[in-house]
């Protein structure tokens, strides 16, 4: 999923609430084998889709009830599960861990449960080999997480409003358009002279852009793979912030912060005409835009020819009193089958690579927008996904250099004084 960096889902999600009370306060329960009642509590961010999988799961086995909090706040969410797997309590018996943790966590692999010792290692063929080694400490003995989905990148497009700024609206006729994202940028000159409506911007924002073409970039990005912060040696990180910063002197951003009620609002009233697109965001973009807007958003391919945004893993930590069931929750979540489930319920791409190949997948279309390949779109190029390395200090860092470049994008700095002082806010989020 999802991030996902930052692509979330705004409201909290409850299944089963009727046992939250008994999951908080610390419930009795034992093991599903000697027919006591468990109640395992899951902790994810955004919408991983496992609404029907939960129900299932209950159904073929009774006694044990499922609880999800969804918090729509990534970095909220990781700072809580940062702090409660310190503290020792707090965190659900299954969580969720975001790309941009796991390095992190993997520091404090003694806090989640070996899943090795519960037969990962004879299941790892079910995962790129990547997704499975990022979750595994370097010495090869610990497992932390199973995963989930891997984040291949499109372009989400409005339909509608490139017709109206007299643009190319078939997806393959769009997608030549712009092979470069100063191509793209000039498409967006074009957009913003037919459009001819001061209200509708070509992009969302330069942030979310600037990330995008940043996880194109190579195979680390703030830090290098030894932790040094190398934002300004790694000439990726100046080439995405000056390419995103074109995007704010050709006026082709609306300024908006990702998830903030503007933004959100965005996807419904035409704020917007493009957004870099994760295989997960397209079910947050149907929630947003609505049913009303069926139709009218589609999908092609983005700029620099895909890319790699967004991820997660399910790990089980120590502190579940409840670990081998917490453990066999996880591993049913993240089958094959299950990671089918999700991508049709929430359009998370599978990090399982034995799907590729299943019409199920590779034929799928998306009928929201304009029935997209989404198969074709996401998944053609997602065997030769490479992993980015973040660093375990990569939020703060990420958080510090996106908040100085919307004060460039909304005039508080020039250019050239928001770059050091991106510099200078990352060495301090660094340290």
């Amino acid at each position: 999923m999802h991030s996902r960096s930052r692509w979330l889902v705004p409201a909290a999600a409850m299944i089963a609430t009727a046992a939250l009370t008994a999951a908080c306060g610390g419930d009795n329960g034992g093991s599903t084998s000697s027919g006591e009642k468990v109640t395992l509590r899951v902790s994810t961010f955004g919408k991983f889709g496992y609404t029907d999988l939960y129900t299932q799961y209950m159904k073929d086995h009774p006694n044990v009830t499922v609880v999800e909090t969804a918090e729509g706040d990534l970095g909220k969410y990781n700072t809580q599960l940062i702090q409660r797997i310190a503290a020792g309590s707090g965190a659900g018996d299954v969580v969720a861990i975001e790309e941009g943790q796991v390095v992190n966590f993997l520091q404090s692999a003694d806090k989640f449960v070996n899943l090795q010792q519960y037969g990962s290692n004879e299941l790892k063929d079910n995962w790129l080999p990547w997704k499975y080694a990022n979750a595994t400490t370097a010495d090869g003995k610990t497992t932390i997480g199973l995963g989930t989905d891997v984040g291949g990148l499109a372009m989400c497009y409005r339909k509608d409003l490139f017709e109206k700024a007299g643009l190319p609206t078939d997806r393959v006729e769009v997608g030549k358009l712009w092979p470069t994202w100063d191509e793209y940028i000039a498409t967006g000159q074009k957009y913003q002279a037919g459009i001819k409506d001061a209200k509708s911007h070509f992009v969302d924002s330069a942030t979310n852009t600037y990330n995008s073409i940043l996880m194109q970039s190579g195979d680390h990005t703030y830090f290098d793979r030894s932790d040094k912060l190398v934002i300004d040696s790694n000439p990726a990180v100046k080439s995405a912030w000056d390419e995103s910063l074109k995007m704010v002197e050709t006026g082709l951003s609306a300024k908006l912060k990702a998830f903030s009620p503007e933004w959100n609002a965005g996807f419904k009233n035409g704020s917007f005409a493009t957004l870099a697109c994760p295989a997960w965001m397209t079910g947050y973009i149907k929630d947003q835009a609505g049913a009303a807007n069926s139709g009218k958003w589609d999908i092609t391919t983005i700029p620099g020819g895909g890319g790699n945004w967004g991820g997660s893993w399910l790990g089980v930590p120590t502190q579940s009193k409840h670990q081998k069931e917490a453990v066999e929750l996880a591993k049913f979540l993240t089958t094959g089958q299950s990671q089918l489930a999700a991508f049709k319920a929430a359009g998370n791409l599978p990090s399982n690579p034995k799907l590729y190949t299943e019409a199920a997948l590779k034929d799928a279309k998306n009928d929201y927008f304009n029935n997209a390949p989404v198969g074709e779109l996401f998944v053609a190029g997602a065997a030769n996904l490479k992993p980015v390395y973040l660093g375990a200090k990569n939020q703060p860092v990420r958080d510090a250099v996106e908040n100085t470049l919307r004060a460039v994008e909304g005039g508080q700095r020039t250019a050239a004084a928001g770059w050091t002082e991106a510099i200078a806010a990352a060495q301090k989020a660094a340290k």
